[in-house]
């Protein structure tokens, strides 16, 4: 059995070795880092990465894991709160509870969430059998339920725009994620990307409005029937 401090220092070890790897994945792409730059970096022996993950492949996995889980237990806390009332949430509740997450993890001062937003900015959008299983595995299911919840909340929206609506959602919110100077150029010093509240609530006023668009063109009645005036049908 191992002993307290020496479970202490092994898991120091392999948060290391994840934290190197998050940054040499990041700059590099999964092909092109290797094994011997994350153990450079980390400062550990070259073994212990082939002890604690194995392969190159499972470690890329457990450092996107590690990410998405943490946004993924937020974001779960926060819309299981928002339901636990008699009265329901407002659409505008819902999606801060699926931004600010992940928002708030790209932009940890540590600049570790700096890097992951760049490798989940390359899995999401790229089409390889690693890419769709690892966004499949850690996303889909947290979508699902906030796809869920924009219908409960809009009940006239059709099941396809509820689907739409998050994807733009998402669309919008991860290059969030990283902080951006251009705000501040266009604007001239107007738009400050460093106020993180401002960034959120901009951005849930904006995609709320673009949601209950969608919910009012394609809503559809009980029986789920297009309702009058919508989609060219006469008012």
């Amino acid at each position: 059995m191992l002993q307290p401090a020496a479970s202490a220092e092994r898991r120091e070890a392999a948060d290391a070795i994840l934290d190197a790897a998050e940054a040499v994945f990041a700059e590099h792409g999964f092909a092109a880092a290797t094994t011997r730059a994350i153990a450079d970096l980390a400062k550990v022996n070259l073994a212990l990465i082939h002890y604690y993950f194995r392969t190159k492949e499972q470690l890329f996995e457990a450092v996107f894991v590690r990410r998405s889980d943490e946004i993924n237990d937020r974001r779960r806390v926060i819309l299981a709160g928002l339901f636990s009332g008699a009265a329901a949430p407002a659409l505008e509740q819902i999606l801060v509870a699926l931004l600010r997450p992940t928002i708030e993890v790209g932009r940890m001062s540590n600049g570790g969430g700096f890097d992951y937003a760049r490798m989940v900015v390359n899995v999401a959008s790229g089409h390889d059998e690693r890419s769709t299983r690892l966004t499949g595995m850690q996303y889909n299911g947290i979508a699902r339920e906030f796809i869920d919840a924009i219908q409960k909340v809009l009940p006239g929206i059709t099941r396809e725009m509820a689907v739409w609506s998050y994807m733009h959602a998402i669309n919008i919110a991860m290059p969030l994620m990283a902080r951006n100077v251009r705000p501040a150029v266009l604007s001239d010093g107007l738009c400050r990307d460093d106020d993180l509240d401002a960034v959120i609530d901009n951005a849930v006023t904006f995609i709320a409005a673009g949601i209950r668009a969608l919910a009012v063109s394609h809503a559809v009645d009980e029986a789920g029937r297009p309702r009058p005036g919508n989609n060219g049908t006469p008012a």
